[in-house]
């Protein structure tokens, strides 16, 4: 039960710690990137991430015995991913950071199949989805600057 809780719990954290770096950025450095024409407004972001992160906690909740190295491992990343990006102004890390992040969640819902959870695997591609669009923004980024 215990590592049941326990990976819905880390995700709130990392995505507070996420979100705490958001008062160590430079918004100046981030304003003044070029940005691909297919960026959307920064309000977006506040809407979404809240949403998947409650869809990572059911799934990681629902599956812990099953994808819990994995999870650990990619949800660590996707804290990273914004000190890297934001804080550190590493676009390039950030991209590389991501990039296995993907990875790690294509195998998450890999397992998710073999165990036939479908209803974890309808909750995880939103998130899947959403990090392969922050990966073409990030590389966008990378080309534009």
């Amino acid at each position: 039960m215990l590592k049941k809780l326990s990976l819905p719990a880390i995700t709130f954290i990392i995505a507070w710690l996420g979100g705490l770096s958001t008062q160590y950025t430079d918004w100046t450095w981030y304003e003044a990137l070029n940005k691909p024409f297919f960026n959307p407004p920064n309000f977006i972001f506040g809407i979404v991430w809240p949403i998947l992160y409650v869809l990572m906690a059911i799934v990681s909740y629902l599956n812990a015995k099953n994808i819990f190295k994995l999870y650990l491992m990619q949800i660590l990343l996707n804290g990273l991913w914004s000190w890297l990006f934001f804080v550190f102004q590493s676009t390039a890390f950030a991209f590389l950071d991501i990039v296995i992040l993907i990875f790690l969640n294509v195998l998450i819902i890999k397992e998710l199949r073999i165990n036939k959870t479908w209803v974890s695997v309808f909750f995880y591609i939103p998130y899947v989805l959403w990090i392969c669009f922050a990966s073409l923004l990030n590389l966008a980024i990378i080309i534009l600057n």
